[in-house]
């Protein structure tokens, strides 16, 4: 027992932001196809798979649609929203398939964003819990990274829209 508990993982980490906590979630929560918009190097596409943007349940991409760059290469993915909450600017993305299912069981992104306290702007706090298939296969610190630089470029394009 205690060995498949070392395959399952959390990495987390905050990223300031000028925007605000409500654009920034809604672009996930509503508008996900924007973020390829804000970040064409790295998100390539998104698309609504079954369901309504923002709703639980809702799967997102199709299996040509979502492309994402990890570790430098193209990878595919198929998600479906497992949670969201309008009021704390969360949502939980949960990994169906794709390129990340050949190295993890599971695999779950949550982004919450919260205003920061006594000031203008937001902090971007991302979770990213998975279980490995295997000892060999790495933590994801790469994909955390790519998070980080993914909410700077939303960062920048939110606020190029006002």
């Amino acid at each position: 027992m205690a060995e498949a508990s070392s395959l399952v993982g959390k990495l987390e980490t905050e990223v300031e932001i000028k925007a605000s906590a409500g654009k920034f979630h809604h672009i996930f929560a509503e508008r996900p196809h924007h973020v390829s918009k804000a970040t064409p190097d790295k998100i390539h596409g998104c698309e609504l798979h079954e369901g309504d943007w923002g709703k639980v349940g809702s799967i997102v991409n199709s299996s040509s649609g979502n492309t994402f760059m990890a570790n430098g290469k193209v990878s595919v993915a198929k998600d479906t929203i497992e949670a969201v909450d309008p009021e704390k600017n969360l949502i939980t993305f949960k990994v169906l398939e794709g390129d990340l299912m050949k190295e993890y069981k599971s695999f779950a992104f949550t982004i919450q964003v919260t205003p920061k306290q006594g000031g203008s702007g937001s902090i971007v706090h991302w979770h990213l819990d998975y279980e490995k298939i295997s000892e060999e296969v790495a933590h994801p610190e790469t994909l955390l990274q790519l998070c980080v630089e993914i909410s700077k470029e939303i960062d920048e394009h939110l606020l190029a829209e006002e």
